[in-house]
């Protein structure tokens, strides 16, 4: 059987990884060993961080919700609430939305929450 000789391959995938480590300091980006660590952390965070985007961004809607209820002078808990008692099916998604951008809607859904 013929001998197989394995630089082409290897040198491949060390390009591939190195073009990959593309924006990283000092060996991070030279070294195929430290690059190759370096794209697995990497790896690791993106795929944490992905879970992380999702609480930071429910944080920052219940913050913007509960700062333009206090407007409406109704507090956060019990706009949810008020809003869950009147059967308003609205994700804090658009709530925030409507509170950034939409003051008057918001207004009158603070008000449809504190009737009911």
């Amino acid at each position: 059987m013929a001998r197989v000789k394995r630089g082409v391959t290897s040198h491949k995938r060390h390009k591939r990884l190195l073009n990959a480590s593309e924006g990283r300091s000092g060996t991070n980006r030279k070294l195929v060993k430290r690059a190759h660590e370096a794209q697995l952390h990497a790896l690791a965070y993106a795929t944490r961080d992905r879970k992380q985007r999702k609480r930071d961004m429910r944080q920052l809607w219940i913050i913007r919700i509960n700062a333009a209820a206090r407007i409406n002078g109704i507090t956060y808990g019990k706009l949810i609430a008020g809003l869950k008692k009147a059967d308003v099916v609205i994700d804090r998604k658009i709530l925030a939305d409507l509170a950034v951008r939409d003051a008057a809607t918001f207004g009158k859904i603070a008000e449809v929450a504190r009737t009911a």
